[in-house]
Protein backbone atom coordinates (compact mmCIF):
# COMPACT_ATOMS: atom_id res chain seq x y z
CA UNK A 1 0.00 0.00 0.00
CA UNK A 2 0.87 3.51 -0.41
CA UNK A 3 1.27 5.54 2.61
CA UNK A 4 1.45 9.48 2.94
CA UNK A 5 3.40 10.51 6.14
CA UNK A 6 2.49 14.23 6.59
CA UNK A 7 5.19 15.80 8.77
CA UNK A 8 9.01 14.94 7.98
CA UNK A 9 9.95 15.23 11.50
CA UNK A 10 11.66 12.39 13.71
CA UNK A 11 8.32 10.89 14.27
CA UNK A 12 7.22 10.83 10.59
CA UNK A 13 10.83 9.10 10.06
CA UNK A 14 10.53 6.64 12.64
CA UNK A 15 7.12 5.29 11.26
CA UNK A 16 8.16 5.44 7.91
CA UNK A 17 10.91 3.23 8.64
CA UNK A 18 8.23 1.24 10.08
CA UNK A 19 6.17 0.94 7.34
CA UNK A 20 8.73 0.49 4.68
CA UNK A 21 9.50 -2.98 6.97
CA UNK A 22 5.87 -4.50 5.83
CA UNK A 23 6.21 -3.87 2.68
CA UNK A 24 4.47 -0.42 2.24
CA UNK A 25 5.54 2.55 -0.29
CA UNK A 26 6.24 6.07 1.80
CA UNK A 27 6.03 9.89 0.45
CA UNK A 28 6.35 11.91 2.74
CA UNK A 29 3.95 15.38 2.22
CA UNK A 30 5.98 18.43 2.92
CA UNK A 31 5.93 22.15 1.55
CA UNK A 32 9.10 22.01 0.06
CA UNK A 33 9.59 18.26 -1.31
CA UNK A 34 13.15 19.60 -2.16
CA UNK A 35 14.22 21.77 0.64
CA UNK A 36 17.22 20.02 3.36
CA UNK A 37 14.11 18.85 5.98
CA UNK A 38 12.71 16.49 2.83
CA UNK A 39 15.80 15.18 1.44
CA UNK A 40 17.13 14.59 5.56
CA UNK A 41 13.67 12.78 6.32
CA UNK A 42 13.84 10.44 2.77
CA UNK A 43 17.50 9.68 3.77
CA UNK A 44 16.66 8.74 7.18
CA UNK A 45 13.62 6.39 6.43
CA UNK A 46 15.49 4.45 3.59
CA UNK A 47 13.50 4.02 0.58
CA UNK A 48 10.82 6.77 0.56
CA UNK A 49 10.61 10.32 -1.82
CA UNK A 50 9.13 13.61 -0.73
CA UNK A 51 5.79 14.96 -2.47
CA UNK A 52 3.93 18.25 -1.58
CA UNK A 53 1.04 17.40 0.87
CA UNK A 54 -1.57 17.50 -1.46
CA UNK A 55 0.26 15.20 -4.01
CA UNK A 56 1.40 12.36 -1.42
CA UNK A 57 -2.29 12.45 0.20
CA UNK A 58 -3.94 12.13 -3.23
CA UNK A 59 -1.74 9.10 -3.97
CA UNK A 60 -2.04 7.40 -0.69
CA UNK A 61 -4.12 4.65 0.22
CA UNK A 62 -3.72 5.77 4.12
CA UNK A 63 -2.25 8.65 5.67
CA UNK A 64 -0.24 9.54 8.95
CA UNK A 65 -0.56 12.53 10.50
CA UNK A 66 3.35 13.52 12.01
CA UNK A 67 3.38 17.11 12.56
CA UNK A 68 4.00 19.40 15.33
CA UNK A 69 0.48 20.62 16.51
CA UNK A 70 0.97 24.57 16.18
CA UNK A 71 1.61 23.33 11.66
CA UNK A 72 -1.23 20.46 11.66
CA UNK A 73 -4.06 22.68 10.47
CA UNK A 74 -2.09 24.54 7.54
CA UNK A 75 -0.48 21.15 6.60
CA UNK A 76 -4.20 19.68 5.89
CA UNK A 77 -5.09 22.45 4.24
CA UNK A 78 -2.15 21.70 1.95
CA UNK A 79 -3.09 18.62 1.68
CA UNK A 80 -6.69 18.73 1.12
CA UNK A 81 -9.76 16.92 2.57
CA UNK A 82 -11.00 16.00 -0.18
CA UNK A 83 -8.02 14.02 -1.39
CA UNK A 84 -7.73 12.23 2.44
CA UNK A 85 -11.94 11.55 2.28
CA UNK A 86 -12.65 7.66 2.78
CA UNK A 87 -9.04 7.19 3.96
CA UNK A 88 -7.78 6.01 7.38
CA UNK A 89 -5.67 9.06 9.04
CA UNK A 90 -3.66 7.72 11.99
CA UNK A 91 -3.15 10.98 14.29
CA UNK A 92 -0.19 10.76 16.01
CA UNK A 93 -0.61 14.32 16.71
CA UNK A 94 -0.42 16.25 20.43
CA UNK A 95 -1.66 19.90 20.99
CA UNK A 96 1.40 20.80 22.99
CA UNK A 97 1.59 24.49 23.39
CA UNK A 98 5.52 25.71 24.50
CA UNK A 99 4.87 29.40 25.12
CA UNK A 100 5.54 28.76 28.73
CA UNK A 101 8.59 26.86 28.40
CA UNK A 102 7.45 23.53 30.11
CA UNK A 103 5.40 21.93 27.41
CA UNK A 104 1.16 22.07 28.20
CA UNK A 105 -1.43 21.04 26.91
CA UNK A 106 -3.36 23.85 24.43
CA UNK A 107 -6.50 21.77 24.36
CA UNK A 108 -8.63 19.51 27.00
CA UNK A 109 -11.82 18.38 28.79
CA UNK A 110 -14.27 19.17 25.69
CA UNK A 111 -12.34 18.27 23.29
CA UNK A 112 -9.13 17.42 21.57
CA UNK A 113 -6.83 17.39 18.89
CA UNK A 114 -7.83 14.31 17.98
CA UNK A 115 -11.41 15.37 17.21
CA UNK A 116 -10.34 18.45 15.49
CA UNK A 117 -8.57 17.05 13.40
CA UNK A 118 -11.70 14.55 12.69
CA UNK A 119 -13.65 17.77 12.20
CA UNK A 120 -10.75 19.16 9.82
CA UNK A 121 -11.22 15.76 7.85
CA UNK A 122 -14.75 14.97 8.29
CA UNK A 123 -15.01 12.46 5.45
CA UNK A 124 -11.78 10.34 6.69
CA UNK A 125 -11.60 8.08 9.21
CA UNK A 126 -9.13 9.31 11.77
CA UNK A 127 -7.72 7.17 14.29
CA UNK A 128 -5.29 8.33 17.49
CA UNK A 129 -2.66 6.06 17.86
CA UNK A 130 1.04 6.56 18.49
CA UNK A 131 1.00 9.73 20.83
CA UNK A 132 1.97 8.02 24.28
CA UNK A 133 5.57 7.03 23.63
CA UNK A 134 9.16 8.38 22.06
CA UNK A 135 9.52 8.12 18.03
CA UNK A 136 12.29 5.84 18.55
CA UNK A 137 10.21 3.04 20.34
CA UNK A 138 6.80 3.32 17.86
CA UNK A 139 8.40 0.28 15.87
CA UNK A 140 9.74 -2.68 17.35
CA UNK A 141 9.79 -1.49 20.84
CA UNK A 142 11.83 -3.32 22.99
CA UNK A 143 11.45 -3.01 26.86
CA UNK A 144 11.84 -4.67 29.92
CA UNK A 145 8.33 -6.58 30.79
CA UNK A 146 7.33 -7.33 27.44
CA UNK A 147 5.09 -5.48 24.54
CA UNK A 148 3.69 -2.04 25.82
CA UNK A 149 0.08 -0.82 25.59
CA UNK A 150 -0.53 1.35 23.40
CA UNK A 151 -4.55 3.17 23.45
CA UNK A 152 -5.93 3.55 20.30
CA UNK A 153 -9.39 5.88 19.36
CA UNK A 154 -11.97 6.66 16.16
CA UNK A 155 -14.91 6.19 14.82
CA UNK A 156 -14.57 3.93 12.28
CA UNK A 157 -14.52 0.26 13.42
CA UNK A 158 -13.13 -1.04 10.24
CA UNK A 159 -9.79 1.83 10.22
CA UNK A 160 -9.43 0.68 14.28
CA UNK A 161 -8.78 -2.62 12.83
CA UNK A 162 -6.62 -1.95 10.67
CA UNK A 163 -4.80 -0.05 12.83
CA UNK A 164 -4.51 -2.56 15.34
CA UNK A 165 -2.92 -4.84 13.03
CA UNK A 166 -0.31 -2.16 12.66
CA UNK A 167 0.45 -2.10 16.15
CA UNK A 168 0.39 -5.86 16.17
CA UNK A 169 3.10 -6.26 13.32
CA UNK A 170 4.79 -3.56 14.73
CA UNK A 171 5.38 -5.28 18.33
CA UNK A 172 3.03 -3.74 20.60
CA UNK A 173 -0.37 -4.65 22.95
CA UNK A 174 -3.06 -2.56 21.92
CA UNK A 175 -6.55 -1.63 23.56
CA UNK A 176 -9.61 0.23 21.61
CA UNK A 177 -10.69 2.73 24.29
CA UNK A 178 -13.68 3.88 21.19
CA UNK A 179 -14.78 6.74 19.86
CA UNK A 180 -12.30 9.58 18.94
CA UNK A 181 -13.49 12.07 22.07
CA UNK A 182 -10.96 9.16 23.89
CA UNK A 183 -8.52 11.06 22.19
CA UNK A 184 -9.63 13.36 25.45
CA UNK A 185 -7.68 10.61 27.93
CA UNK A 186 -5.20 9.83 25.36
CA UNK A 187 -3.39 13.24 24.85
CA UNK A 188 -3.24 13.64 28.40
CA UNK A 189 -1.66 10.26 29.07
CA UNK A 190 0.61 11.79 27.05
CA UNK A 191 1.34 14.79 28.91
CA UNK A 192 1.94 12.36 32.17
CA UNK A 193 4.73 10.62 29.80
CA UNK A 194 5.86 14.02 28.98
CA UNK A 195 6.01 14.98 32.86
CA UNK A 196 8.29 11.73 33.56
CA UNK A 197 10.56 12.23 30.93
CA UNK A 198 11.54 16.17 32.08
CA UNK A 199 11.46 14.63 36.12
CA UNK A 200 13.88 12.47 35.20
CA UNK A 201 15.32 12.89 32.25
CA UNK A 202 14.47 9.87 30.85
CA UNK A 203 12.77 9.17 27.00
CA UNK A 204 12.50 5.43 26.65
CA UNK A 205 9.26 4.62 28.97
CA UNK A 206 6.41 3.14 27.68
CA UNK A 207 3.30 2.41 29.48
CA UNK A 208 1.56 -1.26 29.80
CA UNK A 209 -1.74 -1.98 30.95
CA UNK A 210 -1.33 -4.75 33.56
CA UNK A 211 -4.28 -7.69 34.36
CA UNK A 212 -6.19 -6.65 31.00
CA UNK A 213 -8.81 -8.93 29.75
CA UNK A 214 -8.15 -11.09 27.69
Amino acid sequence: MKVAILGTGVVGQSLARGFLGLGHEIVFGTRDPGGAKAKDAVAAAGKARAATHADAARAADFAVLATAWSGTESALQLAGAANLAGKLVIDVTNPLDFSGGMPKLAVGHTTSAGEIVQRWLPDAQVVKAFNIVTATHMVGPQLPGGPPTMFIAGNDAQAKRQVLDILDRFGWESIDIGGIEGARLLEPLAMLWITYGFQNNHWTHAFKLLGRKQ
